[in-house]
């Protein structure tokens, strides 16, 4: 490239007109290990874009549901949650955004989509179909397209499963993955199940034992350490006693252990089928003595609120993950939880829940009672209330001390 007073006359083939460089740039992209990577996230915003939908929740669906929550081209989530990018039907050559979620009502599917445009009161849509809610919207944009001569809108070629995002194919990868999704029976199947998928997603139906809706009825509260007589781990953390073995290395650097492992605890567990029930938690390395492994989280919430949480989730027929930090507070790990709420129970557990306090915040951290190698499935004992034989919960276990009822 020359200057202008070196420029040459006329045209000529050596001389560049511009500083881009035009070359092919070959990438090599692993969609189902991006998709995943994604969904492993411990803040359960799942945020990704695909052109002109953005997804944000996968959802959940429980046995009960699967024979109405599909078609032969989608499943549809409770809960799913997708935002999709098209015209407004207020403004002529205009986008705006269209929030759609997937619930449920008396057994059905509800599908729901909210329109936020700037500046104007939102709009709100609910149908028992995908189609239903989009024709209606489609139609006013073909309206407001034709009085504003602009060009026509071919409104039969706008599929709502597909403006929901429900036939996306990275979509399409998570919903294949959801557990149980097999019993779906007219759903044609494109990809299958992907183990690297398997994990992260939302409640398991079938889950650990204290998951289970049937143990959500029976048991009032199935998910304290011990309501009847506080653990001894539970003492220490607040009376400052050391006869545990496991507040041993919580005395001189419980905050640094604590950061740690905020940042490394996906290296410390993968999800996986249990030979005790449903989903468990494995471990991903070889894991030593009194290691803090994984913090259960959740919506900390006021005893009222999870008393109320309880019978709405019962009523949904809903598995339930709540987990009582002390007299006042219950995590609620139901719908906002992460892996840490697949730790199954055994009567010879290799690992503790122990509520510590950091930052004048108190935490339940699952801490390995023992060396766990690398591939042994995590468990803890959950500590039930005793309950009579009307309510007995079975354990399944199969440590050699097995009680055979988890109360």
């Amino acid at each position: 490239m020359l200057c202008t007073q070196h420029k040459l006359k006329g045209p000529s083939d050596d001389e560049l007109s511009t500083f881009a460089v035009l070359r092919r740039v070959y990438i090599e992209r692993d969609e189902v290990k991006q998709i995943a990577s994604i969904l492993q996230r411990s803040d359960r915003i799942h945020l990704f874009r695909v052109g002109g939908l953005i997804f944000h929740a996968i959802g959940q669906l429980l046995p009960s549901q699967m024979a109405n929550f599909h078609s032969p081209t989608a499943i549809f989530p409770v809960g799913y949650e997708a935002t999709r990018i098209y015209w407004s039907t207020r403004v002529p050559n205009k986008r705006c955004r269209y929030r759609c979620r997937i619930g449920e009502d008396d057994g059905r599917p509800l599908f729901e989509v909210r329109v936020l445009e700037h500046g104007m009161e939102d709009l709100h849509y609910r149908d028992t179909t995908a189609e239903g809610i989009w024709d209606r919207v489609v139609q006013q944009v073909a309206k407001l397209r034709d009085d504003s001569s602009m060009l026509k809108l071919f409104t039969e070629h706008v599929k709502g499963e597909e403006m929901y995002g429900l036939t996306v194919h990275a979509v399409m990868r998570i919903t294949e993955s959801l557990p149980g999704v097999e019993s779906c029976q007219n759903y044609q199947f494109r990809y299958g199940r992907h183990p690297l998928m398997e994990l992260p997603l939302m409640i398991n139906p079938t889950g650990s034992a204290r998951s289970e809706p049937k143990v959500a009825t029976q048991c009032k509260r199935p998910h304290t350490l011990n309501s009847t007589s506080v653990s001894k781990a539970y003492q220490s953390t607040f009376t400052g006693e050391l006869n545990t073995p496991y507040s041993k290395q919580f005395v001189h650097s419980k905050s640094s252990q604590y950061r740690r492992l905020k940042t490394e605890w996906k290296n410390n567990v993968y999800l996986a089928r249990s030979r005790i029930q449903g989903l468990g938690l494995y471990a991903a390395k070889d894991l030593e003595k009194h290691t803090m492994v994984i913090e259960y989280i959740g919506t900390v919430i006021r005893n009222e609120v999870a008393n109320r949480r309880e019978k709405i989730y019962e009523s949904q027929n809903r598995g339930i993950y709540m987990f009582r930090i002390n007299n006042e507070q219950v995590i609620d790990a139901t719908l906002t939880g992460g892996p840490a709420r697949y730790v199954n129970h055994s009567c010879a557990p290799n690992c503790v829940a122990e509520v510590v306090t950091f930052d004048k915040e108190d935490k339940i951290i699952i801490i390995s009672s023992r060396r766990i190698p690398k591939g042994e499935e995590l468990t803890y004992d959950y500590q039930f209330d005793f309950e009579d034989d009307q309510h007995k919960i079975p354990c399944h276990c199969g440590a050699w001390n097995c009680r055979k009822w988890m109360n």
